[in-house]
């Protein structure tokens, strides 16, 4: 019998077309085509004949091959894999798949950005979509969130009007997968709701290095239900286990340009490689009866639960082990919904939750074309199902039997589960009030989380923060939207009003003070670098012809033993031949890729070491942007020779007096031959680290 984890493998393996090589070419009705180049016609030259089935069923299917595109997520990936817990989680919920540590749960992760539509690029300054279906014994359980922690609305109704102004303006459709125009910082001026998010997006939390170095959120505060129906308040995070990195602006615009597919290929080319990407769920946990026992409103989506708060419980692993085998029928079909809970997870009345609940569904029916999405392969659950629901477009059952309850014709059948068994209870939550349109008062202060993150974040993430603010706000025209804007700033942090204020040409606000916030550790990219591991991380060796081969070998077996990806660029592609004579493959030419594509760079011994008047300068430029975005840089022998011609301020460079250096993320060493055990461990550390900021800079 198949684990629970391959469940679902088998169940999409019966849908799963012919295999083309099967038979010759059909028509959908199972004719066999002896000819698909030309149009049956009177004639060599004469007019096609409308009699040509084939060319009409070719035709309109091709013209009817797409459906709407998503209104918000359209640009996504997505991958299996399945999830497992530590632990039994009895204490605080019954959903079966949180008890048994040995039951693999299969799920589908599909990861998105939110403002731009299929064909945008993927590293846009956005939030990132991070939903997981769980297909569950009890049913699919849809845990729909995003990489971050927050919101920018607190009520639902507000949702088609914070996607309109973030969405491309109405009367030229630009910008393309951006927020930095007019209409979307008009509505955060007028709206300060947004600003705690807004402070997510300003940061560079909002573009990833990767999705497999992505925290996700359920943003939400729902609901755990125990067995005796006792309700728990219950925060969601995903952790990846590669820790959590991001580019820098510079870097994101570069590759939308070089590889618009950046995180999609990577997550694509990690899974086709073995390397599976892993997270951890944690949760964090409040007993009802410390509903009130915060300073912000549980219900709130702006709002988190601080981590010196409320710590984050480990509770079990997701790793994403297969890649989709068909673009459209998985990754663009699967249809998740908020509302697709199991036994055991359930709401609260946080007003946001309350309209995705409703929204979801409204958004499948109309994208899918009907009721019965949920039989397509990506969405079908693996436990069964029953029901008297019938027909409707695309209807896949051949259904029997009577189709209405109750029954006696159909021996009462499908029955009600019975009481105290496995059927879904709602949470007896009591509810009374006045029907109003009001908020809570509780849900009015819209400065001190933001204020929260700013305190939190490290200086270089500040300065991160203060030139995305500067960038967005310089795109907007409209000067009293980006004064509005500021005067908001100051109340999250004066200095931080004051800087953006001056960068975009608006006075600064006075009498403002800096923020006396406390600060949450947790919330810095300092604090999630991951488990020191550096698999995955792309590193590129720059060659050409003379390169002391005996360094590159030292250092590609040493990185390659670490899980690293190695790769040699040169000026041209083909081979070169190194210092021992032998000839060595080029897996890439200089001209077709960036630093912005690499995690590290290595420098070898050789000509390549040569002042930048004699050297490539692709290779000197590609140095010059590692080297200012804060990456790390190795150089071996004579290779230290590119790093010292660019005057780099301030860097302590190897010597024949002290032959291993490390300073500010590069290791040097100017010793002939294999790199040492010393260059080699400290160079694994650095990489390790992820970047290295506070460099001076480099001579351009």
């Amino acid at each position: 019998m198949a684990s629970p984890a391959d469940r679902k493998q088998e169940q999409r393996e019966a849908f799963k077309a012919d295999d083309p090589a099967g038979g010759p070419l059909t028509t959908d009705q199972g004719v066999e085509v002896d000819h698909t180049d030309d149009s049956l016609a009177a004639g060599e030259r004469g007019p096609t004949l409308m009699e040509d089935f084939h060319f009409r069923e070719k035709l309109t299917r091709f013209d009817h091959e797409r459906i709407p595109e998503r209104v918000v997520h359209a640009r996504g990936a997505g991958a299996y894999g399945y999830f497992e817990p530590y632990e039994s989680c009895a204490e605080f919920t019954r959903a079966a798949f949180l008890q048994d540590p040995a039951v693999r749960t299969p799920v589908f992760v599909r990861f998105s950005t939110v403002q731009g539509p299929k064909g945008s690029a993927d590293t846009v300054r956005d939030v990132r979509g991070f939903a997981t279906k769980f297909y569950t014994s009890e049913g699919n359980y849809d845990l729909v969130g995003n990489n971050f922690p927050v919101f920018f609305i607190q009520d639902g109704v507000k949702f088609p009007d914070f996607v309109h102004a973030v969405k491309p303006e109405p009367h030229n459709d630009i910008p393309t997968g951006a927020s930095a125009h007019d209409t979307l910082w008009d509505f955060v001026s007028l709206q300060p709701e947004t600003l705690h998010a807004i402070m997510w997006l300003m940061s560079d939390r909002a573009i990833p290095r990767s999705y497999r170095m992505m925290q996700g959120f359920g943003v939400h505060t729902f609901r755990f239900v125990d067995a005796d129906g006792k309700g728990t308040f219950v925060k969601f995070h995903w952790k990846p286990r590669l820790g959590v990195h991001s580019l820098v602006w510079d870097e994101a615009q570069e590759c939308q340009g070089r590889d618009p597919d950046f995180n999609r290929r990577d997550l694509w080319d990690a899974i086709e490689a073995g390397e599976y990407p892993e997270w951890e769920l944690g949760v964090q946990l409040v007993p009802e009866e410390d509903e009130f026992a915060f300073d912000f409103d549980l219900l709130d989506p702006t709002k988190i639960i601080p981590e010196e708060q409320v710590p984050v419980r480990p509770i079990g692993r997701m790793v994403l082990d297969r890649n989709p085998e068909n673009f459209f029928a998985e990754t663009e079909q699967v249809a998740f919904h908020t509302a697709n809970v199991v036994p055991g997870i359930d709401f609260t009345n946080d007003p946001l939750l309350q309209a995705r609940n409703f929204s979801y569904l409204d958004t499948q029916l109309i994208r899918l074309g009907g009721p019965n999405f949920s039989q397509l392969p990506v969405n079908r659950p693996v436990a069964p199902v029953r029901n008297n629901q019938r027909d409707g477009y695309h209807q896949s059952a051949i259904h029997s039997g009577t189709n209405y309850f109750p029954n006696s014709l159909g021996g009462g059948c499908p029955a009600h589960a019975g009481a105290g068994g496995s059927a879904y209870t709602h949470y007896a939550e009591r509810v009374d009030g006045h029907k109003i349109r009001r908020r809570s008062p509780s849900f009015q202060d819209h400065y001190s989380q933001p204020a929260l993150f700013w305190n939190s974040m490290a200086d270089w993430e500040k300065q991160h923060i203060v030139e995305a603010f500067r960038f967005e706000l310089g795109k907007v025209g409209a000067r009293t939207v980006r004064a509005r804007t500021v005067e908001h700033l100051a109340k999250v942090d004066g200095e931080l009003a004051v800087q953006v204020a001056r960068g975009v040409g608006v006075p600064a606000p006075s009498g403002v003070e800096s923020s006396d916030k406390p600060a949450s550790p947790a919330l810095s990219l300092e604090a999630l670098r991951g488990d020191g591991s550096i698999r995955t991380r792309q590193i590129a060796v720059l060659v050409t012809d003379g390169v002391d081969a005996e360094q590159i070998t030292s250092v590609r077996e040493r990185l390659a033993a670490e899980g690293a990806i190695v790769e040699a660029l040169a000026a041209t592609d083909g081979t070169i031949t190194g210092s021992d004579g032998e000839t060595y493959a080029v897996d890439r030419a200089l001209p077709t890729v960036a630093s912005v594509l690499y995690d590290a760079v290595l420098l070898p011994g050789g000509p390549v070491g040569t002042p930048p008047t004699a050297a490539d300068p692709d290779a000197v430029r590609f140095v010059r942007d590692a080297f200012r975005h804060g990456k790390p840089v190795g150089a071996l022998g004579s290779g230290v020779g590119v790093l010292s011609a660019l005057e780099p301020e301030g860097l302590k460079l190897s010597t024949e007096f002290q032959r291993v250096v490390t300073d500010q993320g590069v290791v040097t060493d100017t010793s002939p031959g294999p790199a040492s055990e010393e260059f080699l461990n400290a160079f694994v550390d650095t990489i390790a680290a992820h970047r290295h900021w506070g460099r001076g800079p480099v001579r351009h």
